[in-house]
């Protein structure tokens, strides 16, 4: 459905203005009034990531006046392979900092506004008040829900996408017109069952391929034109280059959009909501977790430890903690694991961060073990404090 233009146009665009613009004007559908309207329109996009590079980018080059950028990370090396609104020279430099000196390369003639800080609950209202639409970059759930529910109890519109390896999703939210993101998924996934993009990995053309669609669903709402993503999942499949659009519809039942919410403020924990573990891992984890350092004292040692990486082939490719045996996380999910367990040997267990290797733990103690333990922070950690020498990833 087509609806009115987000905001009004501004006075007048400058001579410099109608020069860098001009091959929007002269387009009849976006014109004089329309480029008017992005030049008064205030965008924040949350994250400057994979899906955050070429959005802001776009946006920027596309003369959005008023461009928000708020991210708490600072990049490295990994980043650079999709995420390219940084260089080699920002390397170490907070990524909003890093984003906001691309974008005024991109487009002087605009504000940007920079908030080097994370979004949490008690920020979000007060930042996202500022602005009249929000485009989301982020890649966790339990941020995702957070910015969907400041979004419909601020009754402001935001642009969703979301990538994971070859495939890709965007629509638009906007709970005054159509469906919020808690109508079509009502909750988080069980905590492991989906990977983040570190764990599966991510082509890095993907999130330009997304994020352009974020940026061209921004202008079609900002400026009235179009058929927006509202009600409408797109779904992207790089690998079959093909497209499709399921339709969402708004949830009657919704608890915060529905025709009688019971949801009329932001949740207390995002984190809790969603689950970073199952309640099994995080039992099986509390009295059971150990540092890289304590397992690097056992090797040192020489104690009598089965040291295991819960992990994914490719990922044992790049990287691995010397001594370490590859059995992947979904081979303890369906048993197939345990007879590879030695009975007289300590189980120690790792993966990436100590998500999924808490959660194989609990499979593990479950099956008599009980004096196995996990690493926490994985091989992540291992890397930072033990040998900076390893590749990261």
């Amino acid at each position: 459905m087509s609806l009115p233009p987000l905001v009004e146009p501004a006075a007048e665009l400058t001579r410099d203005e109608v020069n860098r613009y001009s091959r929007h004007l002269i387009i009849p559908d976006v014109g004089m009034a329309g480029q008017k309207r992005l030049k008064n329109a205030k965008v924040l996009c949350v994250g400057a990531g994979g899906l955050g590079s070429p959005a802001l980018m776009y946006l920027a080059a596309a003369g959005v006046g008023t461009l928000g950028i708020i991210d708490f990370d600072v990049v490295d090396e990994s980043n650079l392979q999709r995420q390219v609104i940084h260089r080699q020279s920002s390397l170490g430099q907070p990524k909003a900092e890093s984003a906001a000196a691309t974008v005024r390369e991109i487009n002087p003639l605009i504000d940007v506004v920079v908030h080097n800080t994370a979004l949490d609950r008690d920020n979000i209202m007060e930042i996202f008040a500022q602005y009249d639409l929000i485009l989301d970059g982020t890649d966790n759930f339990a941020t995702r829900y957070m910015v969907n529910d400041a979004a419909v109890l601020l009754g402001k519109p935001y642009v969703w996408g979301s990538i994971y390896r070859f495939d890709g999703q965007a629509a638009v939210f906007w709970a005054e017109h159509g469906p919020c993101y808690r109508c079509l998924y009502p909750e988080p996934p069980p905590p492991g069952m989906v990977p983040s993009c570190a764990e599966g990995g991510v082509l890095g053309v993907l999130c330009a391929s997304i994020g352009s669609i974020q940026v061209n669903e921004a202008i079609k709402l900002i400026t009235g034109i179009g058929e927006p993503l509202v009600g409408r999942l797109m779904i992207y499949d790089a690998l079959e280059m093909t497209y499709r659009s399921v339709k969402v519809r708004k949830d009657p039942e919704c608890p915060l959009c529905g025709k009688n919410p019971t949801q009329t403020a932001l949740l207390e924990d995002y984190e809790a909501f969603c689950g970073a573990v199952s309640d099994a891992a995080a039992e099986a984890a509390k009295d059971s977790t150990i540092s890289v350092h304590e397992l690097k004292a056992m090797q040192d040692r020489g104690d009598d430890i089965f040291l295991v990486d819960v992990r994914e082939p490719n990922e044992y490719e790049i990287v691995s903690i010397p001594g370490a045996t590859l059995i992947p996380k979904g081979e303890f999910l369906n048993g197939s694991a345990l007879e590879r367990l030695p009975q007289d040997k300590k189980i120690v267990l790792h993966c990436k961060s100590g998500v999924r290797s808490a959660e194989a733990l609990a499979v593990v103690k479950n099956a008599g073990f009980s004096d196995a333990v996990h690493v926490g922070g994985g091989i992540v950690a291992w890397i930072n404090q033990i040998d900076p020498s390893l590749p990261s990833y």
